[in-house]
């Protein structure tokens, strides 16, 4: 019987009418309804003709989760007054609940995505509702794209709904073309904010861990919530780890704690959505009780403030979920499961100053996330660059170029980016394409069986308690009674059965070497050995030999470290299948990883396998060696007596640009012609050369040749004349190099006639001469109309003075001199008119005798 009375007060009725009159008119439309409001539940069965009347129509409804879609459709059921698996179905990864009758299904966006990759008509399906699209899950982006080709060119009467729990839907709306927006009002109670940070700070959040003592301090707000508040008490945390360690807090705490997230139990959901029987309930949940889920009962809420969202090194091939803090629309939806009964509280574990630095949005997952699975879901749908795909934002360049990159390796698309045979098989996995890869060509090596265990255990990491042993990781799940225990045979169980159906050798990536059979310290077709070569085969990027004290080097270039006492540290060679970059470290963190050998490694990277001469400058001076390289891992290395001279040549040159051209040969003069040339081209410019390090280096080609080219080794550089070098430099062809002398003298002739050196390594030439050399002389000398900066010395050689204006010395700085200096040297003439005074280098008393000669 249907449950007329529950499905008359939800608040969506009222959006009803104008959601059907959105969808005769535009066949599309954008829902935004608050959580608990019924858009999850009742809309679906109002458009398929099962409540409300009109004709029955297909529908299908896409949940980004799994337990929300379990959810989702066991709630319609009920409404219905019937089993699942009657008039409301539902399909996710592994799971099957429809009947014959079936007119609402509910399944999750991938499995959506591979329905529509075998038949994009979605032949029979009269509507397709995307719920919770405002969470931008890659999966449900590009369901949403490839709907909307659908509708363009082959089922342009297809109605599409997209399903938000907030009201920041106008993005949805242009992406549809313009569609109607619907609003319908929730029940909003008022939810009164508690800011409850901890009392001392705690450590920010950093890849996956969280500070202990947070955790410590959201239990102890879950105990002074209960004591406060009255009703259920909703615990958002940021990942299944840090829900056990606060459950572990809250033994005692005299309330049923009970635990959501994607891979609890269906009894432990059900239990949970199925509301309280009488004893006061803490839930402790991931973000999947944002939106997607219900709690009933719920009047208080405890935010630990954090959230898990995908990142990707690319350039070092390391992918994770990282924890961040929440966003400000996330900790909306999270206060409002507080008031969606009655009125409610929230516990903020942050400080309200803290809050307004929070960023307004989750990024949406095409941003930050591997795209490596959706660049093949595009390359299958026939749009490789997914340039014509409506996507509310586009996909990175270098991240879409870097996950076409690892499609090409695995063989999933060809030269131009087109879906192989292969690569179509390997979209059907419902796999990650490194996975799909390790699947089908660790089966052909270690047998179907072994391999979907091992691929299933990468799939979703193995609990913290399993160790960072791959082998023994699996060899525990085998045995093992827990939860993932039960998942991995589910998944383990499916992967085997998708390989049921054989397929060609053909199939395999072209150009992959066949695979030996795999061996390892523990034998051929050990345990370790065939985790070894599928984790490799997933990941030949991470492939490592050891280094020393339980570190890594992998072919990606990536450093890797073991925890101290992991059994993995005497190993030669890993293959690492789960690494993090903690913040500010130099090295990933391998956390899984299995044993292997160098063979292992050489075949599952055999696209990184390169061999050929590398003349390079290492330590000072020219190395020269034919290497064999794993990526960036050396495997061997021998001295090369004969290398390219053309490769000899570009390594002197690193040497230059790394430690600079005093390599080269420079005299006194040799440096004076290059200041020279350095102050011509700062005051006239053309043609005068730039003669800076970077303009030279730029330049070898047109003043260090032939010598460069027959130089071999670092003591050839040092045989270079460098002032010779540089004269091919100088404006020959114009004629002004005959001018040099005139424009930059090396010497000025002074009154005395000495001629004094003028340096040219400052921002003015300077002339340093004695005093007396220089009496009578008026103005101060110039070099290509630049005054050249004087500097004045006593009779010994000692600074005196410094000036740009004789005359104004001689005037107003020489009489000081002069009575500082007479005295000390009284041997030397000091008159009272220098500007009138006969030059001199000598003493007086020589000067006599010249005089009396």
């Amino acid at each position: 019987m249907i449950r007329e009375d529950v499905l008359a007060g939800l608040p969506v009725q009222s959006a009803v009418p104008a959601l059907r009159h959105a969808l005769d008119t535009h066949g599309c439309a954008v829902l935004c309804a608050p959580p608990g409001t019924g858009k999850t539940t009742l809309v679906p069965l109002v458009l398929s003709g099962l409540v409300g009347g009109g004709p029955v129509r297909r529908v299908v409804v896409a949940e980004p989760r799994r337990i929300a879609a379990r959810a989702a459709a066991r709630r319609m059921a009920w409404l219905l007054g019937e089993q699942v698996g009657g008039k409301v179905g539902f399909t996710v990864r592994g799971e099957r609940v429809v009947g014959r009758g079936t007119v609402v299904e509910v399944v999750t966006t991938g499995v959506l995505l591979q329905r529509l990759q075998r038949d994009q008509e979605l032949a029979g399906v009269d509507a397709v509702i995307l719920d919770e699209c405002h969470e931008r899950h890659l999966d449900a982006d590009t369901v949403a794209a490839f709907l909307l080709d659908v509708r363009a060119a082959l089922r342009p009467e297809l109605r599409l709904v997209a399903a938000s729990a907030t009201t920041d839907a106008q993005g949805w709306a242009r992406l549809l073309g313009d569609a109607p927006v619907v609003e319908a009002a929730g029940v909003a109670h008022p939810v009164e904010v508690v800011w409850a940070p901890p009392a001392r700070p705690v450590r920010p959040p950093h890849g996956m861990r969280v500070d202990p003592a947070l955790l410590t301090h959201v239990a102890s707000v879950v105990r002074r919530a209960l004591a406060e508040r009255a009703g259920d008490v909703l615990c958002f945390l940021p990942g299944v780890g840090e829900i056990g360690r606060v459950a572990s807090q809250l033994a005692d705490v005299g309330a049923e704690v009970l635990q959501v997230h994607g891979r609890a139990p269906a009894a432990v959901q059900d239990a949970v959505l199925a509301g309280s029987s009488g004893v006061r309930r803490v839930v402790l949940a991931t973000s999947v009780a944002e939106s997607s889920l219900t709690v009933p009962g719920v009047r208080v809420v405890v935010d630990a403030g954090l959230a898990r969202e995908p990142r990707t090194d690319h350039a070092r091939g390391l992918s994770a979920l990282t924890t961040v803090r929440t966003s400000q629309a996330a900790a909306r939806q999270r206060a409002g499961r507080a008031g969606r009964e009655a009125p409610g509280t929230v516990y903020r574990c942050w400080t309200e100053a803290e809050d307004a630095r929070l960023t307004r949005f989750p990024s949406p997952e095409i941003k930050v996330a591997d795209l490596a699975a959706f660049a093949l879901q595009a390359a299958c749908w026939g749009d490789p660059t997914a340039s014509g795909l409506a996507l509310l934002d586009p996909p990175p360049a270098g991240a879409l170029a870097a996950a076409r990159s690892v499609l090409a390796v695995v063989g999933a698309v060809d030269t131009a980016g087109r879906a192989t045979e292969r690569g179509v098989r390997m979209a059907r996995l419902g796999l990650h394409p490194r996975l799909a890869r390790a699947l089908l060509d660790g089966a052909q090596e270690v047998g179907t069986r072994r391999a979907a265990e091992v691929v299933a255990l990468l799939s979703e990491e193995p609990p913290r308690e399993y160790g960072d042993d791959l082998a023994t990781a699996w060899r525990t799940a085998r045995r093992g009674g827990d939860a993932y225990a039960g998942r991995w045979r589910a998944e383990a169980g499916r992967l085997e059965s998708s390989l049921s159906v054989r397929h060609p050798a053909s199939s395999r990536n072209r150009g992959s070497a066949p695979h030996p059979a795999p061996q390892s310290p523990a034998g051929p077709g050990s345990d370790d050995a065939v985790a070894g070569l599928v984790a490799a085969l997933a990941f030949p990027e991470r492939v490592a030999r050891a280094r020393g004290e339980g570190a890594f080097l992998m072919a990606s270039g990536t450093g890797g470290e073991l925890v101290a006492g992991s059994r993995l540290r005497s190993a030669p060679w890993l293959a690492v299948a789960v690494a993090d970059r903690p913040a500010h470290a130099a090295s990933a963190r391998v956390r899984l990883a299995a044993v292997i050998d160098e063979d292992t490694a050489r075949t599952a990277a055999s696209h990184l396998l390169v061999a050929g001469e590398e003349v390079h400058w290492e330590n000072g001076d020219v190395v020269a060696r034919e290497v064999e390289r794993l990526g960036a891992v050396e495997l061997s290395a021998r001295a090369l007596k004969d290398p390219d001279p053309a490769l000899v040549r570009e390594a002197l040159l690193e040497g230059l640009r790394r430690e600079g051209l005093r390599l080269l040969r420079w005299t006194r003069e040799a440096e004076g012609l290059r200041e020279r040339l350095a102050f011509l081209h700062r005051e006239l410019d053309a043609p005068w050369p730039d003669v800076s390090d970077a303009a030279l280096l730029d330049r070898t080609d047109e003043w260090l040749e032939p010598e460069l080219s027959r130089a071999r080794r670092r003591a050839d550089l040092g045989r270079i004349q460098a002032g010779q070098s540089l004269q091919r430099l100088l404006p020959w062809a114009s004629g002004d190099a005959a001018r040099l002398d005139e424009l930059a003298p090396e010497r000025i002739e002074v009154p005395s006639g000495s001629r004094i050196r003028v340096e040219y390594g400052g921002a003015q030439p300077v002339l340093a001469v004695k005093l007396q050399e220089l009496f009578g002389l008026r103005e101060t000398p110039t070099v290509s109309g630049v005054p050249v900066l004087v500097h004045l010395l006593s009779p010994a050689g000692r600074p005196a003075a410094v000036t740009a204006d004789l005359a104004s010395f001689w005037k107003d700085g020489y009489r000081s001199v002069r009575a500082e200096l007479r005295g000390r040297y009284p041997k030397h003439p000091w008159p009272e008119d220098p500007s009138t005074a006969e030059p001199t280098r000598h003493t007086k008393a020589r000067l006599s005798r010249e005089a009396g000669s």
